[in-house]
């Protein structure tokens, strides 16, 4: 099967693209038009790969859209390209509409022009997968309550709006034109190659600098967070198994308060780089006492985000009882997965922070 991938180079696109080259016979097709956020770095492991082809091409560009179709011939796509950061949203939303649901809108159009030229056998094995998110639900009142595929949506920020706007799109796509897709929405990830403007990445890279751990509010902000490459498993599972019309709730069965992911990265970091000068053990060492909490002396509480969505947690037995799917990774493992790749791959995020990767963009080397 050849499979498009829009977002390719994104944090989730490329774990989505490793884990389709390394453990599966199909070839992906990477169309990702390389905004900040898109790094082609994190696809060096299988960018050789003959099963293998990028394109650089916003999904808002309908004629190169139609080339990528016309050119590739997919038998399925799997739409992970949007923005994603809410604080970005918050700032500035026009990007988030433009891309999130502008070019959702786009993308199905050209998909339903190829689709449409498909013999009838072609068309009903045809898949167009959506990736969304949890944030379109809104947040949960009771301690107890879980987001399902049912629960009514309640967008909080201008991201989550967009987002909810473009699951809206893929449905009426099916149901107007019988286009035959599937929606997964899906819980935080976090895990390798992560941006590092997100919590966990921002987190680790702070701390092993020095500088101030930023925690909104009082931190009791609850996400269930999902290993990125469970996710990645998922979304394959969903897309070569779901059936047409579905919707999955993807969770990683891990609620953690923004607080606690926080003094889990500075616990992480002192059991593993005690010889930082902003550990405990170096502070013991030179028998200062300012750092006597180490890592977590840095952590700082800010003003809280406008909007901010108290408690997300994701129910996630419908795609373990339909599709046999289920997390490999607690939180436990995942993240110190997670902090033991920052620690030992200084030189992805370090171009990424000084900006070096963004050569590829202009088609030079950075």
């Amino acid at each position: 099967m050849k499979i498009l991938v829009t977002g390719g180079a994104g944090f989730i696109g490329s774990a989505v693209i490793r884990n389709i080259i390394d453990n599966t016979q199909d070839s992906v097709v990477n169309v990702d038009s390389l905004t900040y956020a898109g790094n082609l770095e994190s696809l060096s492991l299988i960018e050789k790969s003959e099963r293998y082809a990028f394109e650089k091409v916003d999904i808002c560009n309908r004629a190169e859209l139609d080339r990528v179709f016309s050119t590739h011939k997919p038998d399925a796509v799997m739409h992970l390209a949007a923005e994603s950061h809410v604080d970005r949203s918050i700032d500035g939303p026009a990007a988030f509409i433009e891309t999130n649901i502008v070019g959702t809108y786009t993308l199905l159009e050209a998909t339903r022009s190829y689709w449409n030229t498909l013999s009838q056998d072609k068309k009903d094995a045809f898949r167009f997968h959506h990736i969304s998110t949890d944030e379109v639900y809104g947040d949960l009142e009771g301690t107890d309550d879980l987001f399902t595929e049912t629960t009514s949506y309640e967008p909080s920020s201008p991201y989550s709006a967009s987002k909810a706007s473009s699951d809206h799109l893929v449905r009426a796509w099916l149901r107007t034109y019988g286009l035959p897709t599937v929606v997964t929405n899906c819980s935080n990830n976090y895990g390798p190659f992560h941006f590092p403007e997100k919590l966990i990445p921002l987190m680790i890279l702070n701390a092993l600098d020095g500088k101030p751990l930023p925690v909104y509010g009082d931190g009791m902000q609850i996400r269930d967070w999902l290993f990125v490459e469970d996710h990645a498993r998922a979304l394959y599972k969903v897309v070569t198994e779901g059936e047409v019309g579905e919707t999955y709730n993807i969770g990683g069965h891990n609620e953690k308060a923004n607080i606690e992911v926080v003094k889990t990265i500075c616990a992480l970091l002192e059991e593993l780089v005690p010889e930082n000068p902003y550990s405990k053990a170096s502070a013991a060492h030179s028998g200062e006492d300012g750092n006597i909490n180490g890592f977590e002396s840095l952590i700082t509480y800010v003003t809280d985000r406008p909007g901010h969505d108290v408690r997300y947690a994701i129910d996630a037995s419908k795609i373990e009882r339909e599709l046999g799917w289920k997390p490999e990774e607690t939180f436990e493992s995942g993240i110190r997965k997670t902090v033991e790749w920052y620690l030992n791959n200084k030189e992805w995020w370090s171009r990424v922070l000084d900006g070096s990767y963004a050569g590829e963009r202009l088609g030079v080397k950075g």
